[in-house]
């Protein structure tokens, strides 16, 4: 997986894209190795796409994974939608854009996890770009909200403490002053041309469960990796593993924020016992 929106996305996404709509396109397959797109709902692409790229296997599959790591921080239900409607517009009789409501609603959601990573909603995504009317474009389907709105999201904070060797009595307090407490081994993957890759290795398991939801919590986590990678960096050594108790809160507009971290080595008896003592323990 590539480093969360790499020079190569936003090199791609300037705006040199002139796609001129009278010109003559044509009508491909999808190919399989495109995995942003895959499942999006149709099959065959128009190209040139609108962001100008003409050759599919030079410029078209190998660009679209710059996005991937995008789609996997769920910034928004439609990302997919939106991103696919430009890289691989569906091929019809007429040109199919996104509508600038869903633009706009794609880029407020996601534009905070761009700048996350210190970087701008690309000039080439400039929502006036898109067209105001609702019938010939990709629209925004407000129904993916309310489907989504309960769920707990990540989003970009500010890094947790991380307290080496803790008392049993500072690991006991933060299960009481945190809404949920989990245990997860972070792990930080060697790779040989691209940027370290985060990811949560095996299964988490709940100390204090909280709002958090058993099928959700490491999907949750992992895309928390994604977003904060520069906490990532920090908290994970290269090569190798690190189990972590975690605790954390959900704030009132619905984000996930993770506030102490304790690493948990062999020699740390006082987790161990913390975690035990927790099924019996009054805040």
């Amino acid at each position: 997986m590539a480093v969360f929106f790499t020079a190569a996305l936003l090199t791609m996404a300037r705006p040199s894209m002139a796609f001129d709509m009278g010109q003559s396109t044509r009508c491909v397959a999808i190919p399989d190795q495109m995995k942003v797109c895959k499942d999006v709902g149709y099959s065959e692409m128009r190209l040139p796409n609108f962001l100008g790229h003409t050759d599919l296997e030079r410029e078209v599959v190998p660009r679209s994974e710059d996005w991937r790591p995008l789609l996997e921080t769920g910034c928004h239900p439609q990302t997919q939608a939106f991103l696919c409607s430009l890289i691989a517009p569906v091929c019809l009789d007429t040109f199919i854009q996104p509508c600038r409501s869903l633009c706009v609603a794609v880029r407020d959601s996601c534009a905070p996890m761009l700048a996350c990573q210190g970087q701008q909603w690309p000039e080439a995504l400039d929502c006036d770009r898109f067209p105001t009317g609702e019938d010939m474009c990709l629209s925004h389907h407000t129904k993916f909200n309310h489907f989504t709105k309960d769920l707990p999201k990540p989003a970009c904070q500010n890094c947790p403490s991380v307290e080496e060797a803790p008392a049993m009595k500072t690991v006991l307090d933060s299960f009481c002053q945190h809404d949920f407490a989990v245990t997860a081994k972070l792990h930080r993957r060697r790779l040989p041309v691209c940027e370290p890759e985060y990811k949560i290795e095996g299964r988490v398991e709940f100390i204090r469960q909280g709002p958090l939801l058993p099928y959700d919590t490491q999907h949750l986590l992992q895309q928390w990796l994604l977003i904060n990678l520069r906490c990532a960096n920090v908290l994970v050594r290269p090569g190798r593993s690190q189990l972590y108790v975690l605790t954390g809160s959900v704030q009132p507009d619905g984000t996930l924020a993770l506030t102490r971290l304790f690493p948990w080595h062999k020699k740390d008896a006082n987790i161990a016992v913390a975690t035990r003592k927790w099924k019996h323990h009054r805040c």
